[in-house]
């Protein structure tokens, strides 16, 4: 791990009351997909964002309907995305699903450079929440938070 990240993590850990640290949920992309909620790497090679929007276009449908949601539990996260194998810069993109993309919290950015990782920090609600990468293209993953 980049000691900058490491340094931005401990500062991150000194500001926070005692008990409130975030919890970290690690994400790592490959080409066109988030492995965890898929369970498996399906392969896909991409050179583009439009060689994703392609695949995705014929199977994401499906890979969604089989994914495992993610279910947390309210408070504050920081989702670490990792870029495994994509030989392009990555983001990532958590915001609310359906009209909660207007009153849940949302977090988004870029700049995963291939075999890196960057760190979101968000404070959670209940809610069904959505997230995806939109530089390389992958189906928007569920996301649940409850009691």
């Amino acid at each position: 791990m980049p000691i900058r990240v490491l340094l931005a993590l401990a500062a991150l850990a000194l500001a926070l009351p005692a008990g409130a640290e975030p919890r970290v949920i690690v994400l790592t992309q490959t080409g066109c997909q988030f492995l965890e909620p898929e369970g498996t790497d399906h392969g896909f090679v991409t050179r583009s964002a439009d060689d994703c929007r392609a695949i995705n276009a014929r199977t994401g449908a499906e890979r969604v309907a089989k994914a495992k949601p993610l279910v947390l539990k309210p408070g504050r996260y920081v989702f670490r995305v990792v870029n495994r194998d994509v030989p392009y810069e990555l983001g990532f993109w958590l915001r609310g699903r359906g009209i909660g993309r207007l009153t849940l919290p949302s977090v988004s950015g870029g700049g995963i450079a291939p075999g890196t990782s960057r760190d979101y920090e968000v404070d959670l609600r209940p809610g069904e929440y959505l997230y995806s990468c939109p530089l390389n293209p992958t189906p928007d993953y569920p996301l649940i938070v409850r009691e």
